[in-house]
């Protein structure tokens, strides 16, 4: 399907940590450390409200790492569905990857597995005209790897995203919002 093309279902596929919710360089590791941006979570309800069918993809070494497992990552995404519902809004699916970067899995973004699985899940059969959203070049990169159009928020690993990869700001393929937020005022005033 041609990029221009309208995709086969309205979908946002966002990245967790710096797109949804305060990142930290030394990983989210427990229900107290997982704190939503409340602009986040109302984007979120707002999409959703809107008919697009929002869901989440994020690599989360940090259970390969042993710093927190399963069970904890499970509370944080059932608290985040939470918080969406309570502002009338809807997650439709989270994947994860749990590996670490020498794990060698075909899920950790940049690679395209975990949102093959997504799409799966969705019983999509592409994720062509799709938006992707992340804070980091792998984000972007395992989006695009799918058909899916590449969006970089500032927030999290954003701005440094930015500083080294500064051709994101200025090329075709990548549009840049301050946060989540932005971007999907952006989105809806567009929507017919």
């Amino acid at each position: 399907m041609p990029c221009d093309e309208a995709p086969a279902a309205q979908l946002v596929i966002l990245d967790r940590d710096g797109v949804i919710n305060q990142d930290s360089d030394d990983y989210v590791k427990s229900l107290d450390e997982f704190v939503p941006y409340p602009q986040a979570i109302n984007a979120i309800a707002r999409l959703s409200k809107a008919g697009w069918t929002v869901a989440v993809a994020t690599n989360q070494s940090g259970i390969a790492r042993g710093y927190y497992d399963e069970a904890t990552l499970a509370a944080m995404h059932e608290r985040l569905k939470a918080l969406v519902a309570a502002a009338g809004g809807e997650i439709a699916h989270i994947v994860h990857c749990p590996h670490g970067p020498d794990d060698d899995c075909d899920c950790r973004k940049p690679r395209p597995g975990l949102l093959e699985r997504l799409g799966a899940a969705l019983e999509l059969e592409s994720l062509t005209g799709s938006w992707m959203v992340g804070d980091s070049l792998r984000d972007l990169e395992a989006g695009e790897a799918v058909g899916c159009r590449a969006v970089l928020v500032r927030t999290g690993k954003g701005e440094r995203t930015l500083t080294r990869h500064p051709e994101r700001a200025s090329d075709d393929r990548t549009r840049v919002f301050d946060d989540l937020s932005a971007f999907v005022d952006w989105l809806l005033e567009r929507q017919p």
